[in-house]
């Protein structure tokens, strides 16, 4: 079949994510035929090198051959079993390793499969762990321009407008806290002022404060310091406010760090992971909490408190096999290591972008680089165009309005790292 064919059967049933369909009027959808590596393939033959991990997921490539096997193994064992009241090897392993590997005292594991199901279990288990102690706790606190997940809980304690207006009757009261302005200390210390200033007038019925640590990813890549972590984490303590770090993004090696809450060496009270959790292979979500948070819902039966949330596909086998085959290639291969070295070369070569006059805020952490377009008007989907151009050219770049990113899968190599950075720049140079 031709992509031409695909496309026009795909287009008679399809309702795509995050799309206006109205766009492939005009806009080829792609139909992909095979992956490998950091490209994907057309059913034409044309290659693509996946610059955003298809969506942040696919940390070690597509059809890496290592997790290909470990899935095939385990899809020859078992495939799915209930979690409740039954377990299986895969899924212990994983939780004992993700426990070693996770700030302590994070010492539980409870499995959900996406994201936003598992902000909306952190936000629960919060919640509920207040209301056992005998706590009214009701109010959630987000960062301004932050982003959590597209189900009504997920999109309550997020900031996005779009979302905000249309839903608003349907979502929870939130309140929001200034995120810092910039990656400057300054702009950390001044943030985390004001929220103090909220905790101390309303701390008593803040359950729990949520944010994505260090990058606020669909905020456009918004990247701040450290400091602001270390404070807030100060702040909830004194105040009884838990912490939720969402490092659904962010976490297994994406700013530099295993996780994005050891730039700041703190340990929140619930840690969200997902996307690269498979390798980007099977959804599968969990949240890490501590012994503390779980013994307030250990009881008999009859006493009620028993946290109350369940999925058919907790922690599938399949899912965890794959997971548990993410972490071997992070044991073996010394990848943040090697994820320095490739974010240093991507550094190096964004510098030319500097002499772009449409082109401001050039920002980087770990391996995630990002740069904002300037003097356009927003109706006129600048975004668009590079995404145009940058898919002509064999390369796959979604950008977030008018900020450009760069998030490809860990693999990538130095010649391919040119490929997608010279796209870039000769597409925003095509606009000017």
């Amino acid at each position: 079949m031709s992509n031409d064919e695909l496309s026009r059967r795909d287009l008679e049933v399809l309702w795509h994510p995050c799309t206006q369909m109205k766009d492939h009027e005009f806009l080829p959808l792609i139909p992909i035929k095979k992956g490998y590596g950091v490209y994907l393939e057309d059913f034409d033959g044309k290659s693509y090198i996946d610059a955003i991990s298809s969506w942040w997921v696919n940390i070690f490539g597509h059809c890496n051959e290592y997790i290909n096997n470990r899935i095939k193994e385990q899809l020859d064992t078992l495939e799915h079993v209930i979690l409740a009241g039954f377990t299986h090897k895969s899924v212990i392993d994983l939780s004992h390793r993700l426990v070693t590997l996770a700030p302590k005292p994070l010492s539980r594991c409870f499995y959900a499969d996406n994201g936003s199901s598992a902000i909306e279990v952190a936000l629960k288990m919060s919640f509920h762990a207040h209301k056992n102690a005998n706590k009214n706790k009701t109010i959630f606190v987000s960062l301004t321009n932050s982003y959590h997940g597209e189900t009504l809980g997920t999109l309550s304690v997020g900031d996005v407008e779009l979302y905000k207006d249309t839903y608003k009757p349907l979502l929870l009261h939130t309140m929001q806290t200034p995120a810092p302005k910039d990656a400057t200390k300054e702009a950390a210390i001044k943030a985390a002022n004001k929220f103090e200033e909220l905790a101390q007038s309303r701390g008593y019925e803040i359950s729990a404060i949520i944010f994505e640590p260090i990058v606020q990813g669909a905020g456009g890549m918004a990247i701040y310091h450290e400091e602001f972590l270390k404070r807030i984490d100060l702040i909830a303590k004194k105040h009884d406010i838990h912490l939720i770090a969402d490092e659904v993004m962010t976490g297994f090696g994406r700013t530099g760090e295993m996780f994005a809450c050891n730039h700041a060496d703190i340990s929140p009270t619930f840690m969200v992971l997902s996307k690269g959790l498979t390798g980007g292979y099977l959804p599968l979500s969990v949240v890490l909490t501590t012994d503390e948070i779980y013994s307030q819902f250990y009881c008999d039966y009859n006493e009620q408190k028993a946290f109350l949330h369940s999925h058919s596909y907790t922690g599938n086998a399949l899912a965890c096999a794959a997971a548990n085959a993410t972490l071997d290639l992070f044991e073996s291969n010394n990848v943040i290591e090697k994820n320095r070295e490739t974010s240093a070369y991507i550094w190096q070569k964004l510098e030319r972008f500097r002499d772009l006059p449409n082109v401001a805020n050039i920002r980087q952490k770990g391996m995630i680089a990002a740069l904002d377009l300037v003097g356009y008007d927003p109706k006129k989907r600048m975004g668009l165009k590079i995404y145009e151009y940058a898919l002509k050219q064999g390369v796959l770049l979604r950008p977030l309005g008018a900020t450009i990113y760069f998030m490809p899968p860990y693999i990538i190599t130095q010649d391919e790292c040119d490929t997608m950075l010279d796209v870039a720049y000769d597409a925003i140079k095509s606009i000017i």
